[in-house]
């Protein structure tokens, strides 16, 4: 049994800016939500290599195929920088690479949609990180000391990843006419998901990992500090918001939005979305070819014998 007395102490020095170290005592409820926390933000840098991977040969020009291909061996370095810092809090990485093959463990919602065509890659690239870098940059504050070490340095790298889909979007809306419909459809098509990215609106008083400052943001503050920078950009270049009651209130500050469709995004994350076993099959296939890697470099007994 867990002392009540203990308990108290750990909220109040986390309250007060306190950081949690990896060889501290914490109450179990936060170990299990900064596991939980960390290790679904490492399925999904390991996952989110995965739409992009597609395009590496498809890219429009040698340039593109070496950044893009740049930016994915970052994503995978990132999964593995954040199962190491979830190893330390008790779940060891095998389990962790053999829960998410099996579906028992999520990752993120954007990563379970087709990438269609290069302008998908372009969203991705600009939007879709820069939705992500809005949490990352957020999460250097919490209160787990080695991930918020770990988030400085995959911020760092994810800036260069957002200046290369900036770089894409804005030589598509350079281009054709067709090249410009190219880049507002794929726009289209990710607006969903990308208004899901930061989750719905949950009180801060039912969210766990923001009591114990796991995460330091709530999700509607995340949003709105998205749809603050991103929206005049989008609007500056040409593209049209796919949502026509997206408007500035200037009497509250806060931008207002048609409600996404939150059962759309739990479906998704359970693995019903459009390309969920797709990409779930292709790293199962990929963890059970590579196997004999790992029982070589770990000493398997079986390949000792």
């Amino acid at each position: 049994m867990e002392d009540q007395a203990q308990i108290d102490e750990f909220k109040a020095r986390i309250d007060a800016g306190g950081k949690v170290e990896v060889g501290d005592w914490m109450p179990e409820d936060y170990r299990t939500r900064a596991i939980r926390f960390i290790e679904m933000h490492g399925n999904s840098e390991l996952m989110g290599a995965l739409p992009e991977r597609d395009w590496i040969l498809r890219a429009p020009s040698l340039r593109r195929k070496l950044a893009l291909t740049a930016k994915i061996q970052d994503e995978v370095g990132h999964g593995q920088l954040l199962y190491r810092v979830a190893e330390d809090l008790g779940k060891p990485r095998e389990a962790m690479l053999e829960d998410l093959i099996a579906g028992r463990t999520k990752f993120h919602n954007v990563f379970h949609y087709p990438t269609r065509t290069w302008a998908d890659v372009a969203i991705i690239g600009w939007l879709v990180d820069a939705a992500a870098i809005v949490s990352q940059t957020a999460l250097r504050s919490s209160s787990y000391a080695p991930y918020a070490r770990t988030m400085t340095r995959i911020c760092w790298e994810e800036a260069f990843h957002l200046k290369q889909g900036e770089d894409a979007v804005l030589t598509l809306m350079a281009g054709t006419e067709r090249q410009k419909e190219m880049c507002q459809e794929a726009l289209n098509r990710w607006w969903g998901p990308l208004m899901h990215m930061h989750g719905p609106n949950t009180p801060a008083e039912r969210d766990g990992d923001l009591a114990w400052k796991i995460k330091t943001k709530c999700n509607y503050d995340l949003r709105q500090e998205f749809l603050a920078t991103y929206i005049p950009k989008i609007r500056e270049i040409g593209l049209e918001v796919p949502d026509p009651n997206m408007r500035h209130d200037q009497a509250t500050g806060s931008w207002l939005y048609t409600e996404p469709d939150w059962e759309e995004l739990k479906t998704v994350v359970r693995g019903a979305g459009p390309a969920s076993q797709e990409r779930l099959g292709f790293r199962r296939f990929n963890y059970e070819e590579t196997r004999w890697v790992r029982d070589a470099v770990l000493g398997s007994a079986s390949v000792a014998a």
